[in-house]
């Protein structure tokens, strides 16, 4: 379901059905036709609280196994199924609603305790995310800014997480405590991710791409400094008609975190010097046109 890529240890070749799910939203698949009728009716059941086991998809053995680990594997995959439904449109649906204001509400509980400066422990030798704590997730995030209703009636929530998310990431590593086990989150987003050099080039472009969009849809990216001078950077090296051509492009700009794997990339000609910008083009146009700015090129 969450997969974001094949697993051969569990002998699946391919991607989960959220992340071809968002990705067939952002290529502006018809949302009438048959692979999303049938995707629709899943995800609401697991907003639902449905305890049927096998809505545990790739967490069944593992929960059966550890039992504890059922609420982590049912959570993660109930915010992950409000992003998506959120950016198919379904915002006014109540039981988004009501899942975007649960999932909301313990994020902003997070947010207004001292874990939110000091989410770590120490376990061992190892450094652990705080059982209490529920920090906000590349999904949630992605939920409430495709839930605009849902931004103005928490418009206080919204200021707060806008502000937590612009401040830096912590650099450490760490793990969860899932049941009996520890795994190394790649959903969860303690800060702001981008890591940029001096001039304002990211490491991972479609990462930062990524996450630009997510802010200025929340109304936040003026907070977040990092953010803003890589939009900067990235805006300056467009010509005269808005299209991204930076100096000495050899190859298409690749994404380090396989988090951004339904919108990145999604024109898959890599052969053509045009093929190699039009990505990043289409990403600054969107998201200066979700900014309000007026657009007009020579």
């Amino acid at each position: 379901m969450l997969g974001l890529a094949g697993s051969a240890a569990q002998g699946i070749k391919d991607v989960g059905t959220i992340p071809q799910y968002r990705r067939l939203l952002q290529l502006e698949w018809p949302r009438a036709t048959r692979p999303f009728k049938l995707a629709d009716r899943v995800l609401f059941r697991l907003l639902s609280r449905d305890e049927d086991p096998t809505l545990l998809f790739e967490f069944f053995k593992a929960v059966k196994a550890d039992p504890a680990a059922e609420e982590w594997a049912r959570g993660i995959m109930r915010e992950a199924a409000s992003a998506a439904l959120a950016e198919a449109g379904y915002g006014d649906d109540p039981r988004l609603r009501g899942s975007g204001h649960r999932i909301a509400s313990a994020i902003s509980q997070f947010l207004r305790s001292p874990l939110a400066e000091k989410p770590f422990i120490r376990s061992g030798s190892q450094t652990v995310l705080h059982p209490e704590a529920h920090p906000p997730s590349w999904y949630s995030v992605a939920m409430l800014a495709s839930m605009p209703n849902l931004q103005r009636e928490r418009a206080g929530f919204t200021e707060r997480l806008g502000h937590y998310l612009a401040q830096p990431a912590p650099k450490k590593a760490f793990v969860l405590e899932v049941g009996k086990k520890t795994v190394r989150p790649q959903h969860l987003i303690l800060g702001d991710p981008i890591e940029a050099d001096s001039k304002g080039m990211p490491k991972d472009l479609p990462l930062a791409l990524h996450y630009i969009e997510l802010l200025a849809r929340m109304g936040a990216l003026e907070w977040a400094p990092v953010a803003t001078k890589v939009l900067g950077r990235l805006l300056r090296d467009c010509d005269e008609m808005g299209i991204w051509r930076p100096k000495n492009l050899r190859s298409l700009p690749k994404a380090a975190n396989k988090i951004t794997y339904h919108y990145y990339p999604l024109h898959l000609d890599t052969k053509t010097a045009e093929g190699k910008e039009v990505d990043v083009t289409f990403r600054l146009a969107l998201i200066s046109k979700v900014l309000g700015w007026s657009l007009s090129y020579a």
